[in-house]
């Protein structure tokens, strides 16, 4: 079956359009027409696997929304295309945000807006989605609360933006070529990227040929956003590899699914990553010697024939619970000392 690419990102805005004005009665009903009666769903841990409409509405979308009643979907990339396995996907990347006013995952509400971003990919299958992985940025919404109890962030810690060309929601292919062009600037990339420190030093990644001078690179709260080369190297990089020299040699054990649309290009996997924390250790976790598996979901915007922006997302809580640490029952120790509970909603007196 040819799939209409726009059909399939139309029937996806219908679904997030519901989002917006989140009421449980109609996001509901927009993801029983959309998903499949079978269909997986991947979610970050501590939310796990699941099936279904239904279970996902109950175990994710119902628990976020008591937590935030006035609870919105803002996106600011819908892209789809076919995978070089022959898969079709939709990825969408954005924020929900909301006035957090109960506790979520024991997480202690602030009463102040709060943001989680998301990065959601889409698995069409005869006009269904029969595949969700998804990534919300829940230790984003700790740090809001004041709940982070890990090692502080390298990077910076903000509210992430959408494309600095604000094209992300109405992406063109300039030609028929450029989601082939975009897949494979992407797919050389980290092949390069890859070659260190196994074939050499960071001479053999060619960052200066696949990368802008002026890249943001958006990572994952509890990494942080770096800007330029040298703040990707030392914000995420060079820690990444002096913990996990061994990333990029386990391919046969992973799947990639990489696709491209006009200047963007994207890749979903559950997981697509393994490797061994070594040597110093990573997010100031001390070295185990354990090979662990990682969920990153990402986005690449090309400009000019160079990595402009990136924004990447890994499940950091799943990792963490690899090597034995329960980020969420280290939080749960803190919150002796604070006030539970929920905050009225609306907040104060009219």
């Amino acid at each position: 079956m040819m799939y209409d690419f726009s059909e399939i990102k139309q029937l996806i805005r219908q679904m997030t359009a519901t989002m917006y004005s989140f009421n449980e009665v109609d996001v509901r009903r927009a993801m029983r027409e959309l998903f499949s009666d079978q269909c997986i769903i991947h979610m970050p841990y501590p939310l796990g696997d699941m099936q279904g409409a239904d279970e996902l509405y109950d175990e994710c979308y119902g628990p976020l929304l008591a937590a935030m009643p006035d609870l919105e979907r803002r996106d600011w990339i819908l892209m789809a295309g076919e995978s070089e396995h022959g898969s079709i996907w939709v990825g969408c990347a954005g924020h929900y945000v909301g006035t957090f006013v109960a506790p979520w995952l024991d997480i202690l509400p602030t009463g102040h807006l709060t943001h989680m971003r998301f990065h959601e990919f889409y698995n069409f299958v005869d006009g269904k989605v029969t595949e969700i992985q998804t990534l919300w940025d829940i230790p984003e919404v700790m740090m809001q609360a004041k709940a982070w109890p890990m090692a502080p962030s390298l990077g910076l810690e903000f509210y992430i933006p959408g494309p600095a060309t604000q094209d992300g929601l109405s992406i063109s292919n300039q030609d028929a070529a450029q989601p082939l062009r975009s897949r494979q600037h992407i797919i050389d990339m980290l092949t390069h990227m890859k070659r260190h420190p196994t074939q050499g030093g960071p001479e053999v990644m060619a960052m200066d040929k696949y990368w802008h001078d002026r890249m943001n690179w958006y990572g994952p709260a509890g990494i942080g956003t770096g800007r330029g080369i040298d703040g990707f190297r030392n914000w995420h990089q060079i820690p990444f590899i002096n913990a996990m020299p061994d990333r990029g040699q386990y391919m046969n054990e992973i799947t990639y699914q990489f696709f491209g649309e006009g200047n963007y290009a994207a890749v979903t996997g559950w997981p697509n990553m393994i490797q061994t924390i070594t040597h110093d250790g990573w997010m100031g976790i001390a070295p185990s010697g354990q090979k662990i598996t990682l969920c990153s979901l990402d986005f690449w915007r090309i400009e000019n024939g160079k990595i402009r922006e990136n924004w990447v997302m890994v499940d950091i809580l799943d990792a963490y619970r690899q090597l034995g640490v329960d980020v969420l029952s280290r939080m749960r120790e803190f919150n002796k000392v604070r006030v539970q509970g929920s905050i009225p909603f609306p907040i104060g007196d009219y």
